[in-house]
């Protein structure tokens, strides 16, 4: 296999795991976790984390492919200069938003975030419930625009050029 085969490859893995990983956030942001509300916080929050935990696995394997492929490609272009320019925003975009979800999906949540959202919905599971959809709504809005901006930037479209 040559480079460009190598490369085509890459890039469908990429895309892939980014659709099925950012395509999740979208619809655990925008359908599951209003349906939650609308069943009340408590059994909301219930039923949100029994269906949640579903996702939560492959959102890991999905954030490791997405950024096994992307560093891959990087390095097989020789492409780190990349992040020294500010009109390749978009490659620190991506990189932002593949290690904010790595970090929340091997560490924070695990660790952390679980315990602490638990304690939450006991004491106040419509605050817990909110505070879920806000998260939830900034990661998506963040991925979305890393999203927009690395396909146009991928397709040569940067800010003033």
């Amino acid at each position: 296999m040559n480079l460009a085969e190598e490369l085509a490859l890459a890039r469908a893995v990429h895309v892939l795991a980014v659709v099925l990983w950012i395509g999740g956030v979208g619809l655990v942001t925008l359908v599951l976790l209003p349906a939650a509300r609308a069943r009340g916080a408590a059994e909301g929050l219930r039923w949100f984390h029994a269906v949640e935990r579903r996702f939560a696995r492959q959102a890991r394997v999905t954030t490791l492919a997405a950024g096994a492929s992307g560093f891959w490609m990087l390095a097989r272009m020789d492409a780190w200069w990349r992040y020294a320019e500010p009109a390749w925003w978009w490659i620190h975009a991506m990189t932002l938003v593949w290690l904010v979800f790595t970090v929340m999906l091997f560490v924070a949540e695990p660790l952390i975030l679980d315990r602490r959202l638990r304690s939450l919905a006991r004491a106040d599971p419509e605050r817990a419930l909110r505070l879920l959809l806000l998260l939830h709504r900034a990661l998506l809005l963040l991925s979305l625009v890393t999203v927009a901006g690395a396909v146009a930037g991928a397709h040569g479209w940067s800010f003033g050029g």
